[in-house]
Order: structure tokens, then C-alpha cells, then sequence
């Protein structure tokens, strides 16, 4: 295994030290070590943290493989500087069997590029009518923790306690997509005064907030673990900022671009902005970003969702929903939260890594930048200014609402368990000389 020394790196953004990495672990930390390693890196000026961990990773495989495959999304996740993802189940056929998540696993396993951690369905096929495997899933190879419906909401009152229930016996999670169905019927944006003036179908607001209202009572009925999906809407945040001051074991995610984009973008009918669930307004971000400040909410998620281009390239209506994130994620976190004072750096490493792992279960993830450690490591370079350029993306998509926009920080290394995956940038081949 290639040994590292990492010279004049500011961990979390505190002052230069030096970081040594050797048999997957951060072997020592100090100022001006003496210690002899494979590769040196001159990191002044870069900001070092844990490794990046996803909860909400759309990597397509198996049967979107045109989409995304489990390679070609962990390389995006590293260049992201991520070492780990939790793969939603909404795949062909659908995550909903041991066997289905132990393949998506190995298939992880075999990238090299990131740790892959399956999410299982909920309910068989997505379908929200019988609850899936969820014990086998647990007890299978993948370990499966998190049990998510994505893309659909598990909208029976009785199904979702059910499930609520069961994961209890192994601490696992519900990760809910709130979205009542028969108030989102033929939606194709936000409700409100610009899908008004454009004629498009309304998605409002009350559509998130009823169901997560309704999860939080159970989950708190039940004793149980809710985990709530890319909260949308300042209401959404009031119920949920309202459910932790009852104490309740309720946790939520917010994504990167409803963070910093809002529907405003829809009036030019680019269905690059066509996402689920949709941008909402200017109002909804502000109250977005204080609740990640405050730690309402928990952690940024980026719900990767990539599609090929005849899904994107067609009139808004027939568009599929959703927007890749993965390689943008950090630079959108750096301009709406850090740039702006709402977070430090190391409020970004535990939004971005140590909640998710926490909320994961995720063992050998979202650990401290210390002595002992696992290197799963994220050199960030916050000077950079550059333009987004998608075909320049690891991801086999090109579905990104940032084309052509200046973002602020790079990813210059990632790290996983002391492995160089991404180094100056660009993807490092598994077993290629650093």
C-alpha cells in the first residue's frame, strides 16, 4: 500500500499541519514531520476533511446502466470527495431482495472508487402495497440499514407504521420521500405565483409537509428511527425543527441544489431544472439553509440522479425528474453555507460526513481527522474558482442544473482507507503508481 505525507494541510480549516497516511490509517499528525513515505503532497492552502458519505446516491445499476452504472457513479462520488454512498433502490429490478442489494454491494466493492451501501425498498417493487424484505436485507452480505421507497412515497398510514416497526429490530431507519400522491397528481413544478404565470401543474408545499407530519407521529408512536428525504419547503423545516424539540429520533437531509436554486429557473422551460421534488422559492432556501445551520437539519445530501440525455433533451412535460450532484455537491455547500458564514468548515464535515454516517450506521465513515483513524480523506481546495463544465464529469450523465456557472473550491484529493482515488483532480486507476 502506497504511503502518504500530506504537508501544510489546514484540517476542518485550522492551522497547516502535516498528515501522515500509511496502512489505511492516519499514521501521525504534527508540524514539519520526519517520516519517510511513497508519495509527498504540498497542501497549502487545502482544507482537509473526513471523507464525504452520501445518503442519497441514484447509481442506476442494475438496468439504467445507459444512466449511470455502480463504476461510473463511485468515480463521480470520488471526484465529489465522497468514500462512501448509499444506493437508492429505485433500480431494475428493484432493490427489494436479498439478492438484489448483495449485487449492488459487490459491485461496489469491485469499483474500488467508494464504499457502496444499498438501500433497500421498503415495499415490494416500490409499489407501497406489501413490505419488502426488509430482514433479509439486513442480514444479508450488504448489511442494509436504511430502507427507502425514493422516487415514491410510502403513503399508507399502516404500511409505513409496519415498517417503521419492523426496522426496529436491527436500528435501522425509514427514509421517507414525502409526497402525498393524489395532491402531486400531474405536478410539474412548485405551486405558487410562477407556476401560475407559466401554466404548469402545481406541487405545493403541503404535499411534503402533511406526510412528514404524519411520519413524525408515527415514528414517535413507534419509537422509532424516521429519516426524512431532500426537505423542500420552510413548513417542512418548522415540523421537523418542532419534532426534535419532542425528542423524537427524527432526522432530515437537504439537497445541494435546493440550497441554491429556485424556481424562478423554471420560466425558461430548460427540463434541467425539473427535479422531485421541485425548487421551490427564495423564501423556502433561506429557511433551508438556517435549518442546516442550526442543525434542524442534519445533513446534505446530494440526490444524484442522473439520466441519459433523450430523458432530459425533450419538452418540460415528458422530462424525467432529477439533476446529477455528486461532482458538485462541496462547491455548492461552499457558496450557499460557508461563503455566506452559516457554517465553518467543520460544520461542513459534520453535515457531510458525520451525520451521515451517524445516521447510516455507516462503521469506518464520518470518523474524526485523528491519529488511529481510517484515511478516508478529502483534500479541498476552497481558493478555486472555476466553471462547470459536465463534460468534463465522471458521471455517465450530463444533467447538471450548474453548466457554465462559476463555483467556488475543488476537490484535489480523495482518499479511501489510504488510497488515492482522486489525486490533483483526476481520477486515480485502482492499483495505478500515485
Amino acid at each position: 500500500m502506497t504511503s502518504y505525507l500530506i504537508r501544510n494541510a489546514q484540517i476542518l480549516g485550522g492551522p497547516a499541519q502535516d498528515i501522515h497516511l500509511d496502512g489505511g490509517v492516519i499514521q501521525a499528525i504534527g508540524t514539519g514531520l520526519a517520516v519517510e513515505a511513497d508519495v509527498d503532497i504540498d497542501a497549502h492552502g487545502l482544507i482537509v476533511l473526513p471523507g464525504l458519505v452520501d445518503l442519497h446516491t441514484h447509481l442506476r445499476e442494475p438496468g439504467r446502466e445507459d444512466a449511470e452504472t455502480v463504476l461510473t457513479g463511485t468515480q463521480a462520488a470520488a471526484k465529489g470527495g465522497y468514500t462512501a454512498v448509499h444506493a437508492m433502490a429505485n433500480t431494475f429490478p428493484v432493490a427489494d431482495t436479498a439478492g438484489v442489494v448483495e449485487q449492488v454491494w459487490r459491485l461496489g466493492q469491485a469499483s474500488g472508487y467508494c464504499d457502496v451501501q444499498p438501500v433497500g425498498a421498503v415495499t415490494v417493487g416500490l409499489e407501497g402495497k406489501q413490505l419488502a424484505e426488509l430482514g433479509a436485507m439486513h442480514d444479508s452480505a450488504a448489511g442494509v440499514r436504511v430502507f427507502s421507497d425514493d422516487g415514491k412515497c410510502v403513503d399508507d398510514a399502516v404500511i409505513m407504521r409496519r415498517a417503521l416497526e419492523y426496522v426496529k429490530a436491527f436500528d435501522g431507519v425509514v427514509a421517507q420521500h414525502a409526497q402525498e400522491p393524489r395532491l402531486t397528481a400531474g405536478a410539474q413544478m412548485n405551486e405558487g405565483q410562477v407556476s401560475g404565470e407559466l401554466g404548469l401543474g402545481g406541487w405545493p408545499a403541503v404535499a411534503e409537509e402533511a406526510i412528514i407530519a404524519r411520519d413524525v407521529l408515527l415514528a414517535a408512536h413507534v419509537g422509532s428511527r424516521l429519516h426524512v428525504c431532500h426537505v423542500s419547503t420552510a413548513g417542512s423545516v418548522e415540523i421537523i425543527r418542532w419534532a426534535k424539540a419532542k425528542g423524537w429520533d427524527v432526522t432530515a437531509e437537504v439537497t445541494p441544489h435546493h440550497l441554491l436554486l429556485t424556481d424562478e429557473l423554471v420560466r425558461s422551460y430548460d427540463p434541467v431544472y425539473k427535479v422531485n421534488p421541485p425548487l421551490r422559492t427564495a423564501e423556502d432556501v433561506k429557511a433551508l439553509r438556517a435549518a442546516l445551520a442550526d442543525g434542524t437539519i442534519d445533513a446534505v445530501a446530494t440526490d444524484h440522479a442522473p439520466h441519459p440525455a433523450e430523458d432530459k433533451d425533450c419538452e418540460w412535460a415528458a422530462a424525467a425528474m432529477g439533476m446529477v450532484g455528486l461532482e458538485t455537491a462541496l462547491s455548492v455547500v461552499q457558496q450557499a453555507m460557508v461563503d455566506t458564514g452559516l457554517l465553518t468548515w467543520e460544520g461542513v464535515a459534520d453535515r457531510m460526513s458525520h451525520r451521515p454516517a451517524r445516521i447510516g450506521r455507516l462503521t469506518g465513515h464520518g470518523r474524526p481527522v485523528s491519529v488511529g483513524e481510517p484515511a478516508n480523506l478529502v483534500l479541498f481546495d476552497p481558493a478555486y474558482r472555476g466553471t462547470v463544465n459536465p463534460e468534463s464529469f465522471a458521471t455517465r450523465s450530463r444533467n447538471t442544473p450548474y453548466r457554465g456557472l462559476d463555483l467556488p473550491g475543488r476537490v484535489h484529493a480523495t482518499f479511501l482507507r489510504g488510497t488515492a482515488t482522486v489525486l490533483a483532480g483526476e481520477l486515480v486507476e485502482p492499483g495505478e503508481p500515485a
